[in-house]
């Protein structure tokens, strides 16, 4: 069985230095980047996009954002509403900010794997959950906030260790015993345990600067 701590190196390597390029070199994910397949801009006399196309090709955007490049270039992108925007592979798909966000200009998109598919509909229906295998998901555009042991809280409280993370991925694990080898403390400085003592318990791994209200 790979040790938790190996696991972490692994998704470290995978993803940190994309997520350092972003918080600390270009402005512009290398993942936009790839979105943006380095097309030439709009020059004079060329026809304007339509509207919806221009909003679909800002929703992939905002959606491989969210990716390392290699999970970028084949990953299918899909609305909330399970409107395919980008066809792609399947090992990986990748959804924008939600509307109710982006109206606010937060940023929050997320690529996930099969395992993390099925934890999200689990948790969004508020069922019983547990992974068959690791599970991989990256947020390396960051996050909004969230309380770190209450699954469904909206808001901030004094109690409910609410934190917004900057690029990170996240790991879940077959077997929840691994999760002791962690901490939960989100202030600690490193990988920590979100959730846990429920069935959506994962392993947040920080790969870069959290936004400067949550430091």
């Amino acid at each position: 069985m790979m040790r938790v701590e190996v696991l972490i190196v692994l998704v470290l390597s995978a993803s940190g230095a994309v997520a350092q390029e972003a918080v600390y070199g270009s402005h512009q994910h290398p993942a936009v980047r790839i979105a943006q397949g380095g097309g030439a801009g709009h020059t004079m006399g060329a026809p304007a996009a339509s509207s919806a196309t221009s909003d679909k090709e800002a929703l992939i955007k905002d959606a491989l954002s969210a990716a390392p490049p290699l999970i970028a270039k084949t990953a299918t992108v899909k609305d909330w509403d399970g409107t395919v925007l980008k066809q792609g592979k399947d090992d990986f798909t990748c959804f924008p900010t939600e509307a109710s966000k982006r109206s606010k200009g937060e940023n929050e998109p997320m690529c996930l794997d099969k395992v993390w598919l099925a934890w999200g509909d689990a948790w969004m229906n508020k069922k019983p959950f547990k992974a068959e295998k690791i599970g991989i998901a990256y947020m390396l555009a960051g996050d909004t906030g969230a309380s770190n042991i209450d699954p469904y809280a909206e808001k901030r409280t004094s109690d409910n260790q609410w934190i917004a993370e900057g690029p990170h991925t996240m790991v879940l694990l077959p077997d929840p015993a691994q999760l002791d080898a962690l901490p939960t403390d989100p202030n600690q400085g490193g990988p920590y345990v979100m959730w846990k003592g429920t069935p959506y318990a994962h392993i947040m791994v920080p790969v870069g600067e959290r936004p400067a209200a949550s430091r």
